[in-house]
């Protein structure tokens, strides 16, 4: 398609219904299952230009009811806002779900009752392996990495996810591990350097195999999720607010896309090592769901829709 061309995006399924801005579905108990789903987009003229298939994925309301699980929540300021895990443990807490529990060390204001998680503004994949202050040693948004511990004389930062789970998160050690980073990551790359920006994203991926590779080590049994980078708001005048001239909207939202694609290379079909990816890019409606003035943040409404992603996914894995 040349740049600039407008595109038609037409969704095939048996299930749910297209409308003038997205394709959804609200599905009913007699839907559990699995329908095929056609994505085909059309140029000007109607013509088929690109399309692939997948499969949806229908899982019982009442999937893990019996169960007790423990729930690791990990990320940026998006996570630390509370408003996505707030809405995990609102959906949790509805009938038919599992008994669950949420470990963290970060309970800032606005949480919900049993709401913790390790969520802080402004932090990569690297802050979580290797961020240690020997001041400040204890976690938190100016300290050092809930993961990371003091060790030696002088005391240096050694990541040890064990540890954690012993002595912060009160010898739990969780079923669920949710991970959503990516964007203080990359944001700053150039857009314009493709080469540039794939190295740098490999960098990033060897700190986030780091951080998985300690989860696995201290929580073996553990689902690890990894939230694929939500997409930025839909608005010019938002990143324009945010940050003047210096990242676009059509900057980030190149150097998201590759970031999305390159995590679904890096982190898919691995889900026999329990490692799964997230779709939070899908749910979340990058005009309805932000506000003005906000380029990455979402509103109240796109918070939720990230939280029922999250929601959908653990009763997917739930069902199995």
């Amino acid at each position: 398609v040349a740049d600039g061309q407008k595109v038609v995006f037409e969704v095939e399924c048996p299930l749910g219904k297209n409308d003038a801005r997205r394709w959804t579905l609200n599905a009913t108990q007699e839907q559990i299952g699995s329908v095929p789903l056609r994505l085909k987009v059309k140029d000007e003229s109607g013509q088929v230009v690109e399309e692939a298939t997948t499969q949806v994925h229908v899982a019982s309301a009442d999937a893990g009811k019996s169960r007790d699980i423990t729930l690791l929540i990990v990320g940026d300021s998006l996570t630390h806002a509370s408003a996505y895990p707030n809405e995990v443990a609102r959906l949790l807490t509805l009938p038919g779900n599992p008994r669950w529990t949420m470990i963290g060390t970060h309970k800032p204001a606005g949480v919900a009752t049993g709401v913790a998680h390790e969520g802080y503004g402004g932090w990569t994949w690297a802050s979580f392996t290797s961020r240690f202050d020997p001041k400040n040693p204890e976690p938190g948004y100016t300290g050092s990495s809930p993961f990371v511990f003091a060790n030696g004389e002088p005391p240096q930062g050694t990541l040890d996810v064990a540890r954690y789970f012993t002595e912060r998160a009160g010898g739990k050690t969780p079923d669920f591990i949710t991970i959503m980073l990516g964007i203080n990551d990359c944001f700053s790359f150039n857009p314009d350097d493709p080469r540039q920006l794939d190295e740098r994203i490999d960098g990033v991926f060897k700190e986030a195999d780091k951080l998985i590779a300690e989860f696995r080590r201290a929580a073996p049994q553990a689902t690890i999720g990894v939230c694929l980078t939500t997409p930025g708001n839909s608005r010019d005048a938002a990143f324009v607010a945010n940050y003047n001239d210096r990242y676009t909207r059509w900057g980030w939202r190149r150097i998201q896309h590759c970031l999305v694609e390159r995590q679904l290379a890096h982190f898919g079909n691995r889900e026999a090592d329990r490692v799964c990816i997230i779709p939070t890019e899908l749910n979340l409606d990058v005009t309805d769901g932000y506000p003005e003035n906000n380029a990455v943040h979402p509103n109240a409404t796109g918070y939720q829709q990230v939280g029922a992603t999250i929601y959908c996914w653990l009763k997917s894995r739930l069902a199995e």
